[in-house]
């Protein structure tokens, strides 16, 4: 152990209720961010075990020059972290886990014509899944992560809080925790500033203090998305027409799975004129319906696959104030999320909102509290006429 590990008196807020010497399973990536929090861990003296998941053949894995996580050589980096602080490590095949519930799914979504969000799946289906299962089996009392977000206390069990530093906060992607979850998970990272973390990297002297951190999707080399999906699905690379709201068409394209919903660039349409987004996505037919900025405006989205993290069991039927994130970089819009039936819920935004996406996540908030979220299914869009229902499989000009 080195010098730099002595530090035994470091607060760790995110871990005040475990007893000094109990047992934590940290999730490493080969990041500066879980070997941190690794570090972390075994200076304030609790028996640590590192567990880095392998999620694809090494031979699909991007070049050192792609700035992605779970990576061969992230392995790698883990096991040297694991080395350098004394720590057992060890690593879990789920390769075949994470096609089956990320890779998969990422591409499937595309050629549905929405837009994935594969980190929140990989979250939800592998990390806070197999993973905790692992750390139980293994008897320890928590599994540590290194993610920017706060997990809080209160008499009525636990909350999940956004980081302290807002441009690192990562509680967008981390909606899915379940209660249960949320009382076996810890992050200790979730007070501090990135810069902080750089620091205790080099004063612990870390392997990985300078390693920049990971930007792309895992699987997908130099975020080529179309590429990965067309190698996943095949079908999706179907030529189809881009038309406008009144069903023109105007280009021809190479597959729905090259287009989001509120994408400006790469429409093939040529410049002039005014600026021209992606209304709507039509798998069935191909088509991608594009129309002016405020085609996009939308008075309300439903979702579905919700978990509530707020108070009671599930959004109230009379709907609960909030702020609600449509895609991961947004600031968040003043809404109301109104309770269906179990899974389901309604989001009705305060004044129009533009860029709702199908196949991304919105996710409530109460100040710096995650009241919970689901996945975008169907947006009611503005209309001359009014508020208009539409699905991936609706056009505008229908």
């Amino acid at each position: 152990m080195s010098a730099g590990m002595q530090h035994a008196a470091i607060d760790l807020p995110g871990l005040d209720d475990v007893p000094t010497g109990a047992r934590v399973v940290v999730a490493m990536s080969g990041g500066v961010d879980s070997s941190v929090a690794a570090a972390l861990c075994r200076a304030r003296g609790f028996e640590v075990v590192g567990a880095t998941l392998q999620l694809y053949d090494a031979r699909e894995a991007p070049t050192a020059a792609s700035k992605t996580c779970c990576a061969g050589r992230d392995i790698r980096d883990a096991k040297r972290v694991a080395a350098a602080i004394g720590i057992p490590h060890y690593v879990l095949d789920y390769e075949a886990r994470f096609r089956r519930a990320v890779m998969e799914d990422f591409a499937a979504t595309y050629a549905a014509g929405a837009t994935p969000v594969p980190c929140i799946r990989c979250n939800q289906r592998v990390k806070f899944a197999d993973l905790l299962d692992f750390a139980r089996d293994l008897g320890a009392a928590a599994l540590v992560t290194g993610h920017y977000v706060r997990r809080t206390i209160r008499p009525t069990g636990a909350e999940l809080h956004v980081a302290a530093e807002a441009a690192r906060d990562q509680s967008y992607f981390l909606f899915t925790t379940t209660r249960a979850q949320l009382g076996f998970v810890r992050f200790p990272l979730g007070d501090l500033p990135k810069s902080e973390t750089r620091a205790l990297a080099e004063r612990f002297a870390l392997p990985v203090a300078a390693k920049p951190d990971s930007q792309d999707i895992c699987f997908v080399p130099d975020g080529d998305y179309a590429a990965t999906v067309a190698r996943l699905r095949p079908e999706a690379r179907a030529p189809g027409a881009v038309v406008d709201l009144d069903g023109r068409t105007l280009a021809r394209h190479e597959g729905i799975h090259h287009f989001t919903v509120g994408q400006r660039r790469g429409l093939g349409l040529g410049g002039g004129g005014e600026p021209l987004y992606v209304a709507a996505i039509e798998p069935a037919s191909r088509r991608v319906v594009v129309g002016p900025r405020q085609a996009l405006a939308v008075a309300a989205c439903d979702l579905d696959e919700t978990n509530w993290l707020g108070p009671g069991d599930a959004p109230p039927e009379s709907g609960i104030a909030a702020t609600v994130r449509v895609r991961s970089t947004h600031a968040g819009a003043t809404a109301r999320v109104v309770g269906c039936s179990p899974g389901l819920a309604r989001v009705e935004f305060a004044a129009p909102e533009t860029g709702v996406a199908p196949g991304q996540a919105a996710v409530a908030y109460d100040g710096t509290r995650v009241l919970g979220g689901g996945f975008i299914r169907r947006r009611d869009v503005l209309t001359a006429s009014g508020p208009r229902p539409m699905t991936p499989a609706t056009s505008a000009a229908e």
